[in-house]
């Protein structure tokens, strides 16, 4: 039997097989997870930078994916014109795994820019591939996930992937600092082939998935006009003129972050690892709080309180040198992160739910294949506009001093000072603020006020931790999956009295 025949989209998918296929999707995003954790984030970053890569090198690997979703479009017509999106998705996605196992040869080539251009393309075939992918995956649990789960599921299969994620960038870590390669630039190669292995694993449960039959979009229009929708859509433009603008603000920073804590702060790879991942278990800790909430009230409201959030941490990243000594700073930072994690947890549930809710029914290909391409516009120019910054900004400082004179004596003090890769942070919390504008003209249905997000947000973590009576029972308390159902009731005899 051929891949498309195993592959092919189901007549009918019972409650049985839905519910299996959504514990496969969980699997799926976890180990891929793990996957990219020993061969993207800090490890790829990190490795770049051991063979020599520079401020704008660094600014293109990281614009790479974002580039890569211009072939969402072109996807599209493939799924319309095949209708296997489950087919399309796992042996993409396979393909992906294989460049990856294939990226384990370079620390061991005799020419390190020559190691540095084959991992420049071999990210862009990787991002190519995944591109083609998701446009195919995203469609088929567009279809799949019935829209009243969607804030559960997705927070159930983003907190393990997370989980799985911190494991395997710890160990990633782990083994680049300690694995005892000599050189150490030998120990990523290892790091590859565990990524590689890791990889087919996820595509093994995302095959195991169903696919129901792909729906009618409505009478035959010409291909162009059916892409050309979203755009014509006013709200739906609204929430893509939004996530450009959150793009583009995210990235200006984002990339630069484990660039800023190696080269700058002179941090080993595995402490960058152990901050990224304090941000990643605070994202997680959260994560299902945010999707009742984004259930419950609205996504909107979730990011008009995240989003401030986290660009006033990015801006923080700029005062981390007033705190003079060594292990208060790494303090500060750590803090950071974890407020960074909890809020980009937020960010990412809830941006991915606006998506999906937007969308009409039957049309969730060209729309989300829309955003793929705005996010692959804002997401490619805004880290090499951040890399070149970044190398044009290498020897420049910007103080703000305040000086006095007193009769005997005179000094002065600097306030506040940016310097290098702290512009890039600066920046980007400014961008911020047209962000939050960009916001408030989506429409997504009925508004709710920040207030009650912060203050459900508060009770609901309160209600978890006040649970706790054993350390062994702390994380099925935290995350009691088996009382959906209590807390949607509850949620539903209070929020339209909370409402305005």
């Amino acid at each position: 039997m051929s891949v498309v025949t195993v592959l092919a989209p189901a007549p009918s998918i019972s409650p049985a097989e839905l519910a299996a296929g959504q514990r496969a999707l969980v699997q799926d995003l976890a180990w891929a997870s793990l996957s990219g954790a020993f061969a993207g984030g800090v490890i790829l970053t990190a490795f770049a930078l051991a063979l020599g890569a520079q401020p704008l090198m660094v600014g293109v690997l990281a614009a790479i994916p974002f580039m890569a979703q211009a072939l969402q479009l072109p996807a599209t017509l493939l799924i319309e014109r095949l209708r296997q999106r489950r087919a399309i998705g796992v042996v993409s996605v396979t393909l992906a795994r294989c460049v990856v196992l294939a990226m384990a040869v370079l620390p061991f080539l005799p020419s390190l820019p020559l190691a540095l251009a084959l991992l420049v393309a071999a990210q862009a075939l990787i991002a190519s591939l995944n591109a083609i992918g998701a446009c195919a995956v995203n469609s088929w649990l567009h279809q799949l996930i019935p829209p009243r789960e969607l804030g559960h599921f997705f927070a159930r299969r983003l907190f393990f992937g997370t989980l799985l994620a911190c494991v395997g960038t710890l160990a990633a870590g782990a083994l680049v600092d300690h694995g005892g390669f000599e050189p150490k630039l030998h120990a990523y190669g290892l790091a590859f082939v565990l990524a590689a292995l890791a990889g087919f694993v996820s595509s093994a449960y995302l095959a195991r998935a169903p696919e129901p039959l792909m729906q009618d979009a409505g009478p035959k229009v010409r291909m162009g006009e059916r892409l050309a929708a979203p755009f014509r859509d006013t709200n739906f433009r609204r929430l893509l003129v939004f996530m450009g603008a959150w793009t583009v603000a995210a990235n200006v920073a984002a990339p630069f972050v484990t660039v800023y804590l190696i080269r700058q702060r002179g941090y080993p790879v595995g402490t960058v690892t152990q901050l990224w991942v304090l941000s990643q278990l605070a994202n997680a800790l959260t994560l299902y709080l945010w999707g009742r909430l984004s259930d419950r009230l609205s996504n909107k409201s979730v990011l008009a309180v995240v989003l401030p959030v986290h660009f006033a941490s990015v801006l923080a990243l700029v005062f981390v040198d007033a705190v003079s000594l060594p292990n208060w700073q790494l303090a500060l930072l750590a803090g950071l992160h974890v407020v960074m994690g909890v809020a980009t947890g937020g960010i990412g549930l809830a941006t991915g739910n606006l998506g999906l809710k937007l969308a009409p029914q039957g049309q969730g290909t060209a729309y989300l294949a829309a955003i793929g391409l705005v996010s692959a516009i804002a997401g490619g120019v805004a880290p090499i506009a951040a890399g070149a910054l970044a190398q044009s900004f290498k020897t420049s400082e910007l103080s703000a001093v305040v000086r006095w004179t007193l009769p005997g004596s005179a000094g002065e003090r600097a306030i506040v000072s940016f310097a290098h890769w702290e512009f890039l942070f600066a920046i980007s919390a400014l961008l911020g603020l047209y962000v939050m504008h960009a916001l408030s003209r989506v429409q997504e249905g009925a508004e709710v006020s920040e207030r009650l997000v912060v203050q459900a947000f508060a009770l609901e973590a309160w209600r978890s931790l006040d649970s706790l009576s054993s350390i062994g029972g702390a994380v099925g308390s935290l995350f009691a999956f088996e009382r959906i159902s209590e807390r949607r009731k509850w949620w539903r005899d209070r929020v339209p009295r909370a409402g305005p």
